[in-house]
């Protein structure tokens, strides 16, 4: 799939999405927030699909907010609409990397800035480069994140320290993200380590890892009674099943699993 703003490439279970205006250092504007959320509402459905990478084009991964383009055209309005789900559009375009059923891994380069940031913050794993540059930068602009940060950032980030970062805009380095909690692990070549990394999850039951990421997805929210529950439900339906047999054999063989595509979630 080719859009103007996004593109998205599948191969052997990995769907490679890149943020697409290299130009503008992969700035949002309106026609990016609408490429991005077309794109995950694609991934939602295919089976083919069994994890994500996302990553930007050219010389930074995101630089938020176009402001210039957000600026000449009409103001923004009903930003309480919930369009997707229990999210509006410009929250969608971070939170829903969260909710795919599939693994999202996110490689951060260049800069990671504002509205960057909250859609870096969707991914289950984020990679950066030690230099790339981050910034919660909406302050700057006198406005606060809503694109779904405080909920995707809760649980990852100390509060004292998101508050601080919030309130002053402050830029920090990859270095620093990793020891907050924004980036999950550092790489010299962020693309590069998110798709080995990616292959290997490739190569893993699918429905397993669907599983997984369902129950991950409500650890932030379970009660321990529910969330055992969930556990118990999901390891019922895998144990036995004819991907779970293959996982087994192919051990047992010692030879590469060949996986079928899930059938439902």
């Amino acid at each position: 799939m080719d859009s103007q703003r996004v593109t998205l490439q599948v191969a052997d279970g990995i769907a490679d999405v890149r943020l697409n205006r290299p130009d503008k250092l992969n700035a949002l504007d309106p026609a990016m927030f609408e490429a991005i959320a077309a794109v995950i509402a694609d991934l939602r459905t295919r089976r083919d699909v069994r994890v994500a990478v996302l990553s930007g084009e050219g010389r930074g991964f995101c630089a938020g907010l176009d402001m210039a383009s957000m600026a000449g055209g009409a103001p923004v309005t009903g930003l309480g609409e919930r369009t997707h789900g229990i999210a509006n559009l410009f929250q969608q375009v971070a939170w829903g990397w969260r909710s795919l059923p599939v693994p999202v891994i996110a490689a951060g380069h260049g800069v990671v800035f504002g509205g960057g940031l909250q859609i870096f913050s969707g991914a289950d794993i984020r990679i950066a480069a030690p230099d790339t540059r981050f910034s919660i930068m909406e302050m700057k602009w006198g406005i606060v994140p809503d694109m779904a940060g405080y909920a995707l950032w809760r649980g990852l980030v100390r509060d004292d320290h998101l508050r601080a970062l919030i309130y002053t805009a402050r830029e920090f380095d990859g270095t620093e993200a990793e020891k907050l909690g924004f980036v999950t692990r550092l790489a010299a070549d962020p693309l590069a380590e998110a798709m080995a990394l990616a292959t290997q999850i490739a190569g893993r039951n699918p429905d397993a890892v669907r599983a997984a990421k369902r129950l991950a997805n409500r650890m932030p929210e379970e009660p321990a009674s529910a969330l055992l529950q969930s556990e118990s439900d999901e390891q019922a339906k895998l144990m036995y099943s004819p991907n779970q047999m293959e996982a087994v054999r192919a051990n047992m063989e010692r030879r590469a699993p060949a996986f079928a595509d899930p059938a439902d979630d």
